[in-house]
């Protein structure tokens, strides 16, 4: 049966774009030859302010494809029955499903609503939604996202679509107590920036509940190992914490956008 299979030839791989299993991801859709300047993030709402030990498990897709879910009415919409959704895990391939099952976690506690689930507030319009339809909805809108954390964001196994969901749902940024070390390194890889609360501060120290509007300066990029970065509330509000680029290799990924995109430039340049 495998022999009988046909199978495609040549040197690039065929996207199919009504497969709902292997999709071409937008990784390097805007990526340019030369390095352009890391835009600063200004006017960013809060898509999740979550508490201590968020684990990859939390943030990953995983697990069945719930029926009522994003993904689910992704699937819906293609004319794919509830019968063969089937996981996550299968369809790792297609990211279209895996952005709409980050955060999909149904013991996420965010902050910003009452039930736990996954849910959050979109600040813009005052409604409770599943946290990609908000995410969509900022995206759509052009208006950046970053997440509040406390300690331990990201602990668990390595997931790499940990990081990769996020920076798909348009995340730019996240704040937290601490990290889990090879989460924070994934986020910079994916080009997300790693913040760091100053020692004995979070999000309750300067009254922070998820419904401000945050900037951040990024100098273009022109960061420093651990230096100290100045974030601004649209009320006003500064606070400063601590830039989590911990080498110069990360601060080169994130001037390329990512590791995909220095990869790639240093393939071009070799």
């Amino acid at each position: 049966m495998w022999q009988d299979l046909d199978a495609p030839s040549g040197q690039q791989y065929d996207w199919d774009d009504a497969s709902t299993y292997i999709h071409n991801p937008p990784f390097f859709q805007h990526t340019s030859n030369d390095l352009a300047p890391i835009a600063s993030v200004e006017g960013a709402h809060c898509l999740l302010n979550v508490g201590d030990s968020i684990t990859t498990d939390h943030i990953s897709p995983a697990g069945k494809i719930a029926k009522n879910s994003p993904a689910a009415r992704f699937l819906k919409d293609r004319g794919v029955a509830e019968k063969d959704y089937n996981s996550y895990g299968s369809r790792r391939g297609n990211d279209e499903i895996m952005a709409r099952g980050t955060f999909a976690n149904v013991r996420l506690i965010n902050k910003m609503v009452d039930q736990v689930g996954p849910t959050t507030m979109h600040i813009p319009s005052g409604t409770e939604m599943a946290i990609f339809d908000a995410a969509h909805e900022y995206k759509n809108a052009g208006i950046p996202t970053i997440i509040l954390a406390g300690k331990e964001y990201g602990s668990g196994s390595s997931r790499d679509w940990a990081a990769k969901g996020p920076y798909l749902q348009g995340v730019k940024a996240v704040v937290a107590q601490s990290y889990e070390r090879i989460h924070r390194s994934n986020l910079v890889g994916m080009g997300i920036l790693p913040l760091q609360f100053k020692e004995g501060e979070n999000a309750e120290t300067f009254g922070l509940n998820g419904s401000e509007k945050f900037s951040i300066d990024t100098q273009g990029g022109k960061l420093n190992v651990g230096q100290d970065i100045s974030v601004t509330t649209e009320c006003g509000k500064t606070f400063v914490v601590t830039c989590r680029l911990d080498t110069d290799p990360e601060i080169a990924y994130y001037q390329n956008g990512g590791i995909l995109h220095y990869v790639l430039r240093k393939l071009k340049d070799e």
